[in-house]
């Protein structure tokens, strides 16, 4: 019972009907965990201690059985506190900060790598080195050219996509740290950065 203030009048506590408002709102989260493909669900900032109830879920083929999991799931999703069920919505939400940061991140690694295999490559891989010094300078050079080489004969694009993977994981070492964003790149990704 939530009782009301003596002096004031106001009620102390959330409605019952917010309290079921939020319960719901939780046990579509616990289905939509359960839905997800499983190199998703790594991604996400989950407590260890859920993850075998989400796999426990997803083997039960029994439709019954399967919502008193997801129910119990649910409920182990509310006893978290609510800054992790926060940051897990915006993690899953297209639209969330984390998602449009990731975006950023792969758009500023295509731009690098574009920057890298333009007709100013030196001058590319110098700023990128200025940039993140603890980047391989011989095997981003290696993969810039082997790329320009795949180009020219036709192949598949094994060295571009490296090279990406290669940028990628630079960017992402940096995290925060720095901008990463190429030098003269004034698009909606710069703009971004500039936010954070």
């Amino acid at each position: 019972m939530r009782g009301k203030d003596e002096d004031t009048g106001d009620f102390l506590g959330p409605s019952r009907s917010a309290q079921r408002r939020e319960a719901l709102d939780v046990l579509e989260l616990a289905k939509l965990l359960v839905e997800l493909d499983p190199g998703r669900l790594a991604k996400l900032p989950l407590g260890e201690h859920l993850l075998p109830h989400i796999a426990q879920a997803r083997r039960i083929s029994s439709n019954i059985a399967r919502k008193r999991e997801i129910a119990f799931l649910a409920k182990q999703l509310r006893r978290e506190d609510d800054d992790a069920l926060d940051a897990l919505r915006d993690a899953l939400d297209v639209d969330g900060e984390a998602a449009r940061l990731d975006t950023a991140r792969l758009h500023r690694a295509e731009a690098w790598r574009e920057r890298l295999l333009g007709e100013d490559a030196d001058a590319a891989l110098s700023a990128l080195l200025d940039e993140f010094p603890g980047a391989d300078r011989q095997r981003i050079r290696q993969l810039a050219r082997n790329t320009l080489a795949e180009r020219k004969a036709n192949k598949p694009p094994r060295a571009f996509r490296e090279l990406y993977r290669e940028v990628r994981a630079l960017l992402d070492a940096d995290g925060a740290g720095g901008s990463g964003q190429p030098a003269g790149d004034e698009s909606e990704d710069g703009l971004l950065q500039e936010r954070l």
